[in-house]
């Protein structure tokens, strides 16, 4: 898939992740240093450092599909950017913030970067606000969106405390790229909201009420949200254009949910894409070698469409 580097079977030392390199080669990279443990999804458990990354899908209960190759590619491209001298993790709570909370300091953004002076995208993976997929629909789909051209934050939020400190966390995020876009260099214009699951419903509660109503600040409303298989219904009367994915088999959230969702926004005049995809239950990521493959594609050039900017998306 385009976007993601080839996995080699072992791993070298500071080096790429590969197939047989364990959960302790990630947790002990240098590239990773000082946030190692926050790429990984649970923020209250330790974890087996013997557990080689194929294995990494038991890590993620409320996931499918889990390709250790997809994650360690993505995770590769954070590798290779680390060595090239750029940061690829950034704190968007100050110090003094995560000393008034110190769960705070379980939160930050990933950085994949596109062009200098591209709309970005920020990504929140779901885990039921339990825990924080990224190395499955985080990541990977950062890595896509970024070979694009286009810029991609992946957040990690504060997992364990429900859907409201998480979408705050979110606002925060935003509003901390928008007062630092020339530094991070990305444009403010037409960014877009992605999440899956419980990320999807964080996206899309910003895309209808607006950052500032989540504690962020005065800034715009995204050009566009991407959500993928979640059971959220709230919307507003004026919505952005809204791309949705769902599993046909979709057990922890049936895809009646968003279709009634998706009916609703068509009525009030939003522009909306919609796939259902056969074969597929709950948390499928970027569905490789699946019925879904490839839609993450057709989200960008959806995202592109909707601020007016030619598409440059092609698989």
């Amino acid at each position: 898939m385009a976007g993601l580097l080839p996995v080699l079977l072992g791993s070298v030392p500071g080096g790429h992740l590969g197939l047989e390199s364990t959960i302790g080669d990630l947790l002990r990279h240098p590239a990773f240093a000082g946030f190692a443990h926050l790429i990984l999804p649970w923020d209250d458990r330790a974890y087996d450092e013997q557990m080689p990354l194929t294995s990494i899908g038991s890590l993620l209960p409320y996931h499918s599909h889990v390709d250790a190759e997809t994650v360690a590619s993505a995770l590769n491209r954070m590798i290779d950017e680390a060595a090239g001298g750029r940061t690829v993790f950034y704190r968007f709570y100050s110090e003094v913030e995560r000393q008034q909370e110190p769960a705070r300091g379980n939160t930050g953004l990933f950085f994949f970067r596109g062009r200098p002076g591209a709309p970005y995208a920020v990504v929140c993976p779901g885990g039921g606000f339990s825990y924080v997929g990224s190395v499955h629909e985080g990541f990977p789909h950062a890595a896509a969106i970024s070979s694009k051209g286009l810029n991609a934050f992946v957040l990690k939020y504060r997992a364990g405390r429900g859907e409201a400190v998480a979408t705050r966390d979110l606002a925060a995020a935003v509003t901390y790229i928008h007062r630092n876009a020339g530094a991070l260099g990305v444009s403010t214009s037409g960014y877009s909201l992605w999440g899956s699951s419980a990320g999807a419903r964080m996206a899309a509660a910003v895309g209808s009420h607006g950052v500032a109503s989540y504690g962020g600040g005065d800034v715009p409303k995204p050009s566009a949200v991407v959500m993928a298989y979640t059971g959220h219904s709230d919307h507003a009367s004026v919505e952005p254009p809204t791309f949705v994915v769902v599993g046909q088999e979709d057990g922890i959230a049936p895809p009646a949910l968003m279709k009634r969702r998706v009916k609703a926004l068509r009525r009030d005049g939003t522009p909306v894409e919609f796939h259902e995809y056969e074969g597929l239950g709950h948390g499928f990521g970027l569905g490789t070698r699946t019925s879904a493959e490839g839609w993450v594609f057709e989200a960008i050039r959806f995202w592109e469409r909707s601020i007016g900017r030619p598409s440059i998306s092609r698989e």
